[in-house]
């Protein structure tokens, strides 16, 4: 929750984390909203104070772990800060904004084929798409509270298991899981 928040109304939080997670979510192209995260750490934990990078970190791993979308932790994010009225206001400005200009685009392109231009964007966005989930990963490492070269081993072998193999991330998620339990990382 909200540290030291005094008597200040809880909607003196939730409408700036709001329009900031908003802003945010035009951004998740490519990748989804795992790709703003490292933006969303900084925000809550590093400029304002809100939470600490333990508990973004827990929920981002926690909602991970979950089934359903990927989106989750900012929910989670929400709450920790700011509780229901926290978790709502992050849910729907992480969900309104490409939901309306989705629509939108749809409405617009219905008869269209793409051009140049389009094309060009596409693929543009796909380097961007690919540095934005390192970030994450780094955010992610240092705010673990493992960082050290058993961690940072653990996370490039993870890493290059997935950009190599098949093999289906949430077994690596559960060995990650596994070997944390046994006291290794």
């Amino acid at each position: 929750m909200i540290p030291d928040s005094g008597d200040a109304p809880v909607w003196s939080v939730v409408a700036p984390m709001f329009l900031h997670f908003a802003l945010l979510s035009l951004m998740a192209i490519g990748g989804g909203v795992v790709m703003v995260a490292p933006e969303m750490q900084r925000y809550v934990v590093d400029s304002h104070h809100w939470i600490t990078a333990e508990q973004f970190s827990a929920a981002f791993a926690l909602a991970q772990a979950a089934p359903g979308p990927n989106f989750l932790y900012i929910t989670l994010v929400g709450w920790e800060v700011a509780g229901w009225a926290g978790a709502a206001a992050a849910t729907l400005a992480i969900l309104g904004p490409p939901t309306l200009l989705s629509v939108a685009m749809v409405r617009a392109s219905a008869n269209r084929a793409p051009g140049p231009l389009a094309r060009a964007i596409g693929k543009g966005l796909v380097p961007i798409s690919v540095g934005l989930v390192f970030a994450t990963g780094w955010i992610l490492l240092r705010g673990s509270g493992s960082w050290d070269f058993r961690g940072a081993t653990l996370a490039l072998l993870a890493a290059a298991i997935v950009f190599r193999t098949k093999v289906n991330p949430i077994w690596l998620i559960a060995a990650g899981a596994a070997v944390g339990v046994a006291g290794f990382v």
